[in-house]
């Protein structure tokens, strides 16, 4: 009987094995990109080791992905089109993007990150070193655009006027050169303008003299390093970001990749905050609606399972630190509503 016994629950052990088996889905491939909020090689370098803890997380969850190919978009809008024809299944996208793409991604998770040292609307306190802003806040679901003065002739102008307690007036800010990122991206371009709307009668970033576009923010700090512009504007923790690249030779790097600036004061004291937005809604992880593969309840459940799962490992927050992503919480569209009004009125 006891070996009757063992052999029958070696076969119901055989037979859930089978079942659960079957139930695993295999596909081939799966296609993620990140758009070039940081630089590209940057990224690249930070997220190596994703696909292969993305594998084994999406595997608990049922699914067996044989390949997954990480990229980094050429700009926020290639991203959002490759996803919205379908070339990219999964990508993260700031809210203000996601707003411009709604129609053909879903957003599937929300990013948390650290809370800043400083949350104040006041530009004055943001600068100097004894103001330099630290990553230790609570967990929060929103960050801030800042503006900056650069360490040109006319940004230090601009710096003194402000850190002096003086309103800067239209026509301080009409006389500058500003860098800014493309219209569709939330810190680097439509919570700039929202600021300037709300400051300045109305006038948006579309009304200045002198304004340039760049493809990311390494960009915009290499030209505030340069002297070549006045204004640049940046996510509240970007000079965290570029702080050591900010003061080593041209022809370093820092140890995340990113290029030495040749400056030789700390960019606390020479990239100064001239202006605070309002809090934006965080980074999105959305999906394409465009292939049926991904876009069902079933698929969506086990990618929102597994990323969560993968940014809870020590190894995982490694990874997504490259973006100051320390968790992902369930998302609805919904959320987005303020992002979608906020880049109506910038645009």
């Amino acid at each position: 009987m006891k070996k009757f016994l063992t052999l029958a629950l070696a076969a119901l052990l055989c037979v859930v094995a089978l079942g659960a088996l079957a139930e695993t889905v295999s596909m081939d491939k799966l296609t993620l990109q990140f758009v070039p909020s940081k630089d590209a090689d940057v990224i690249i370098t930070g997220t190596k080791n994703l696909p292969d803890l993305l594998k084994a997380a999406l595997l608990e969850e049922g699914y067996d992905v044989k390949n997954i190919e990480i990229s980094v978009g050429t700009s926020y809008e290639a991203t959002g089109e490759a996803m919205a024809a379908g070339t990219i299944d999964i990508g993260w996208l700031p809210g203000g993007t996601y707003a411009l793409y709604s129609d053909e991604v879903d957003v599937i998770l929300t990013a948390t990150r650290a809370g800043l040292s400083n949350d104040s609307e006041d530009p004055t306190t943001w600068n100097g070193d004894a103001n330099k802003t630290l990553k230790n806040g609570d967990p929060v679901t929103y960050y801030r655009s800042l503006i900056y003065a650069t360490p040109s002739a006319y940004g230090k102008e601009l710096a003194a006027k402000v850190n002096a307690g003086e309103a800067l007036t239209w026509e301080d800010l009409d006389k500058a050169n500003w860098a800014v990122l493309k219209n569709s991206s939330s810190a680097g371009y439509i919570y700039p303008t929202l600021w300037l709307m709300e400051h300045y009668d109305g006038k948006k970033l579309t009304d200045l003299s002198s304004v340039i576009t760049l493809a990311g923010y390494g960009d915009a700090f290499a030209q505030a390093a340069a002297e070549a512009v006045d204004i640049i504007v940046c996510y509240a923790d970007g000079r965290n970001d570029y702080e050591d690249a900010w003061i080593l030779p041209i022809e370093q790097a820092d140890e995340t990749g990113k290029q030495g600036m040749g400056r030789e004061d700390s960019i606390w004291n020479e990239l100064s905050v001239i202006g605070v937005t309002p809090g934006i809604y965080n980074d999105t992880v959305s999906i394409t609606k465009a292939n049926s593969a991904v876009y069902n309840p079933e698929f969506i459940a086990a990618m929102q399972n597994a990323l969560i799962n993968v940014i809870n490992t020590p190894e995982g927050k490694e990874i997504f630190s490259v973006y100051s992503h320390e968790g992902y919480a369930v998302a609805q569209d919904s959320d987005y509503d303020g992002a979608r009004a906020a880049l109506t009125a910038a645009q």
